[in-house]
């Protein structure tokens, strides 16, 4: 039987995602249950996928990019001395800003190049339905290294049939020039990885204020003092500048007034000149940008931008004696020259900027957990409860607008502190626990993600277009003191992440949680998307004999990921550590399961040819055959192969099994086929099973994660009805 299926494309009508699946393992029929023992919602309690529905993940490059101090794990430093965040002065920190881990990833420290953990993100991402990662990239630099890496992965698991995310990029929330610029110019103007990039409206999605992408020419503010501007005067500055220009602007201060507003005027030469352009601008935030646009370049010479009739409260930066501004900007205040701490921008015409413009579907992010909005067409991050929806402008069918809600975040956890923005390192900050709004004392504190149910609860209110979801792989931060400019800081401070508590990662971490939050990510995807119904088995009468052709109409096919055994000698952190993994061998792709009234019958294909025999761990069968997950080992209650075709029976719910008989089986070149008699199960009607390969049998979860391969991924099982 090919093991492809043909080739079909998946086009969202938001025109955000185009998908090429060649091997649909239905991921969304699997069923689990974590450690905490929730299990996954199917079918039944999701009903049937939701068109227009996507999920993006946070995702971060910059593990590894930042030097091979450490690991220095902030949850081992803290084992080790519990009042070391008295202490700044502790040789158990890293240097002060120096890179700090708040766990150990299930994967161990690794760089953002391991290629082996990239192909495992890739795998589990996809199978918990995330159609797009975001990268970070705020902080203006785009870790070139790390993307491509990642894009080279999840490209070659795109071609081998499976599923795996697009790629976005989350570009600096003041001016992101540089950083677009840079991904055009290395990565998109190429056209390097078109199959990954993630689409809305028909173009490549960036969130990236649009208005800050065109070369501009900023004056530098200096110590100063703002003075606002009176309802019947002006306020102004005289320039000249060198160069044409396409917008201007200045950051106006209105003392955080609510709805404060002015009228922002273009004059030629000086106060009294001829007026350009005026424009009125409402509900200004504090110190934001006010800017005006213009059709066409105006050319160069010497201008005067004049501030007048505010309403509420708004001002102008000045200051005294002359200076010259950037690129031949000069000062005047009043038509006198002076030193301005006025911050000006030009956007100049440069040839590069309006390709990309043109190129890109902007969405502006907006970096504030409080205030919301501002206008269409924004995304937020992370918010703190309740989260506001954000945004775009549609006509209905009268030409009227209206908004439609397209996006809605959604945090694990929130580093706001008192209600303002704060450290991670803060007991006050929004922890994995926090809710009903507080944050529990520590003894109250569990790993049911109720900050991140709470936050899932108002995107179901919402009911946008895309949930945005913080985070995945988000394993260091820096380490500041108490002069870090966060609410809530102390002698040592982490802002973004810290503990096991105070932290907003979903991958799995060893220790703590686990992978607890991977698996209520999972369930929450699958109510906000929908899932598919689980096909019922379709049985056909088998004979054990190695000919495997009367398995042909067998129904479902239970399908597995192709190509997840790749082997791992990768660098880890610390200079010299390294991660070795030769565990791959086996590739699992399909089981069925057909049934009579003696035996339930087992089938199990590879993409290769069968090795390794005789090595020991060889392609073990692991059955669940009351569906409950208290009983057996993580639920299993029988195994098969374990001992070479011995069906073993658990005993007492620990790693622990009692051979009961050999049972019947065949060996083709890629198949194995085998028959259990129904009694020997406690002739049970409903079955969820998993498939492995030289798994290292520890007794822990993990192993299906780390070893071998695992048929379906990780906890996930096959359920057989």
């Amino acid at each position: 039987m090919n093991r492809f299926i043909l080739l079909a494309f998946l086009v969202f009508s938001a025109e955000t995602l185009l998908v090429a699946e060649n091997w649909d393992v239905q991921s969304d029929t699997w069923v689990a249950t974590d450690k905490l023992g929730r299990t996954l919602p199917t079918f039944e309690q999701t009903g049937p996928p939701k068109k227009n529905k996507i999920v993006a993940m946070f995702y971060f490059l910059w593990n590894g990019r930042h030097g091979e101090q450490g690991p220095f794990d902030v949850t081992e430093i803290l084992k080790k001395d519990p009042d070391a965040m008295k202490k700044k002065d502790s040789p158990l920190w890293g240097p002060i800003h120096a890179p700090h881990h708040w766990g150990e990833s299930i994967f161990g420290y690794y760089v953002g190049e391991d290629e082996y953990v990239l192909r495992k993100h890739a795998q589990m991402l996809g199978d918990a339905g995330v159609d797009v990662v975001i990268f970070d990239v705020t902080n203006q630099l785009t870790y070139p290294e790390s993307y491509r890496a990642l894009c080279k992965v999840f490209s070659d698991v795109r071609a081998a049939g499976n599923h795996a995310p697009q790629i976005a990029f989350l570009c600096p929330f003041g001016t992101p020039k540089k950083v677009v610029h840079e991904l055009w110019r290395d990565l998109y103007s190429k056209g390097d990885y078109a199959d990954l990039w993630f689409r809305w409206d028909g173009k490549p999605f960036i969130l990236a204020n649009p208005e800050w992408i065109l070369e501009s020419i900023q004056s530098k503010r200096v110590a100063g003092r703002d003075a606002p501007v009176e309802l019947k005067t002006t306020l102004g500055q005289k320039f000249t500048v060198q160069k044409p220009f396409l917008q201007i602007g200045a950051a106006i201060p209105t003392w955080c007034t609510k709805d404060s507003g002015f009228t922002i005027t273009l004059r030629q030469s000086g106060p009294n000149g001829k007026v350009v352009k005026s424009a009125d601008i409402l509900n200004h935030p504090d110190n934001n940008w006010g800017m005006m646009k213009f059709a066409e370049p105006l050319p160069p010479g010497t201008y005067y931008l004049e501030l007048s009739k505010p309403q509420g409260k708004a001002g102008w930066w000045c200051a005294a004696p002359h200076r010259d501004f950037a690129d031949g900007l000069q000062g005047f205040i009043d038509g006198e020259e002076t030193e301005s701490n006025f911050d000006m921008i030009l956007v100049l015409g440069d040839e590069e900027s309006p390709k990309i413009l043109d190129f890109f579907t902007f969405r502006k992010p907006q970096p504030d957990y409080f205030q919301g909005p501002t206008g269409p067409n924004q995304w937020s991050w992370l918010e703190v409860y309740p989260q506001h929806g954000f945004y775009a402008l549609e006509q209905d069918s009268g030409g009227n607008e209206r908004k439609i809600i397209e996006e809605v975040s959604v945090g694990i956890a929130q580093n706001a502190v008192d209600g303002k923005l704060g450290v991670l390192s803060n007991p006050r900050a929004h922890g994995r626990s926090f809710h009903n709004g507080k944050q529990p004392a520590p003894e109250d504190c569990d790993y049911s993600g109720r900050n991140f149910d709470e936050q899932w609860k108002r995107a179901y209110e919402l009911d946008p277009k895309a949930v945005f979801i913080t985070s995945w792989n988000e394993w260091i931060m820096g380490r500041f003191d108490e002069k870090a400019p966060f609410h809530g800081s102390d002698v040592v401070s982490f802002v973004d992440q810290f503990n096991h508590e105070f932290s907003r990662d979903a991958e799995p971490v060893k220790g703590g949680h686990e992978d607890a939050y991977y698996y209520q990510l999972i369930g929450h995807i699958r109510r906000f998307k929908g899932t598919r119904p689980l096909e019922k088995i379709v049985s056909k009468l088998i004979t054990i004999d190695g000919k495997f052709d009367d398995w042909t109409d067998v129904k479902p096919e239970f399908r597995d990921t192709i190509g997840d055994i790749a082997h791992r000698s990768e660098r880890g952190w610390e200079a010299g550590s390294r991660y070795e993994n030769t565990t791959g061998r086996n590739d699992i792709i399909a089981a069925k399961v057909s049934r009579d009234e003696n035996n339930i019958y087992f089938y199990v294909r590879t993409a290769g040819p069968l090795v390794g025999q005789n090595d020991g761990n060889w392609m073990i069968l692991f059955l669940d055959t009351d569906c409950k997950t208290d009983t057996g080992w993580l639920g299993y209650d029988f195994v098969f192969n374990r001992i070479p075709v011995m069906l073993e029976k658990n005993v007492g719910g620990k790693y622990e099994w009692d051979a009961q008989r050999e049972i019947e089986y065949k060996i083709g070149e890629k198949e194995i086929e085998l028959a259990i008699p129904r009694e020997a199960l406690g002739n049970p009607q409903t079955i969820h099973f998993k498939w492995c390969d030289n798994i290292k049998q520890t007794g822990e979860w993990s192993d299906f994660t780390l070893h071998g391969d695992s048929a379906p991924n990780d906890r996930y099982n096959y359920r057989a009805e």
